[in-house]
């Protein structure tokens, strides 16, 4: 089932620059959630992580 989402000239614009030939507007979108989702993740193991005093980042290895 599809929908319609109305959006700004200058977005529809910004969203065509995020795709590849051949996507539609629904890959684009679900390929981005899909990066943001996995930033989220990474970012809230990190999170914990650091919040256990037995992490050490990578740069302060020396």
């Amino acid at each position: 089932m599809a929908t319609t989402v109305a959006l700004s000239e200058n977005t529809r614009d910004k969203l065509k620059s995020f795709g590849r030939k051949g996507d539609t507007y629904d890959d684009i979108i679900c390929r981005m959630m899909e990066i943001v989702d996995r930033e989220l993740y990474l970012d809230e193991v990190y999170r914990r992580l650091e919040e256990k005093e037995k992490f050490v980042p990578l740069d302060e290895l020396e």
